[in-house]
């Protein structure tokens, strides 16, 4: 069911988006400063090197990748990895990093930012608009994570992972508007912690759980579990869909966290695996609209 898709340990993978007019996956190892490109059909992998730490990447309208690094936001050469910076604004906090970024159904870049140290209620979660305009979305956040639209395009989830849970607003794809905050799931502390996320077609959540050896999928409707798929590894960090039909689950995971021992236990941590046509379905990433 679930392989190893790269045979690459990533220290702290997460972030996977899919490519889905190249065919490409990317990933980011956030402490590594590295942002991974794998090629499935002819199994090429290949790692950017953007030289500090990497929040999160996202794929550009115009061809190029975003990404959200220390020093900023910033357009990266896919070839080169040579980033070109725009924005930051959390330049007066040095003592603050991104983490985990996606785009919303309009073209606009959501991206959290959080304490190194996982300081409480240090981040925030930000909107780029396409003319680099940055508006501060939610305020007092520890560590940003899982974002996901509905498939109407009227819900916004989002996970601060401290406090297990999926919260949901209402979302106006005009404006950018969030509203009426509501706890749609929380996850048991025996599964470890809600880290990221991805909704498929149905509107079905999936989503990783840190120290929680898994992937979940929910009906944020009902807040029913419906499925658990089981890792061999505890920290499981984010999951997206790909493949030319997205039916396949790619799913990173990390090695941050772990023990000497639990590393020599966990041989596979840090790896990026897939669940090829797991028999359900991802939509199409959102890409960036610059104006």
């Amino acid at each position: 069911m679930v392989q190893v898709a790269v045979n690459h340990a990533s220290f702290l993978g997460e972030g996977p988006v899919w490519d889905w007019r190249n065919n490409l996956l990317y990933w980011v190892d956030i402490t590594g400063g590295h942002v991974h490109e794998y090629n499935p059909e002819n199994k090429n992998f290949r790692t950017i090197d953007v030289k500090q730490m990497v929040g999160a990447v996202t794929i550009c309208s115009n061809g190029q990748l975003l990404a959200a690094l220390k020093n900023g936001l910033a357009m990266v050469d896919r070839k080169s990895g040579q980033p070109a910076f725009f924005a930051h604004p959390e330049a007066h906090m040095p003592q603050n990093r991104f983490n985990d970024g996606k785009c919303d159904p309009a073209g606009r870049f959501w991206i959290g930012s959080m304490a190194v140290d996982e300081t409480p209620n240090a981040g925030k979660l930000y909107m780029l608009d396409g003319n680099h305009d940055i508006t501060p979305k939610i305020h007092g956040t520890t560590i940003s994570n899982g974002m996901a639209w509905s498939p109407d395009h009227k819900t916004f989830y989002y996970i601060d992972t401290p406090t297990m849970n999926v919260v949901a607003y209402d979302f106006d794809i005009h404006s950018g508007t969030i509203s009426n905050k509501k706890t749609v799931i929380t996850i048991n502390e025996k599964d470890g912690y809600p880290d990221g996320m991805t909704i498929d077609t149905e509107g079905m959540l999936w989503i990783a759980h840190w120290n929680g050896w898994q992937v979940s999928r929910w009906n944020p409707r009902t807040a029913t579990k419906l499925f658990t798929l089981t890792l061999p590894v505890a920290n499981v960090t984010s999951c997206t869909f790909g493949g030319p039909n997205l039916t396949d689950l790619y799913i990173t995971t990390a090695q941050k966290g772990l023990t000497a021992n639990e590393l020599i236990q966990q041989p596979l941590a840090g790896m990026l695996f897939v669940w090829k046509d797991c028999g359900y379905q991802g939509a199409r990433a959102f890409e960036y609209k610059s104006k």
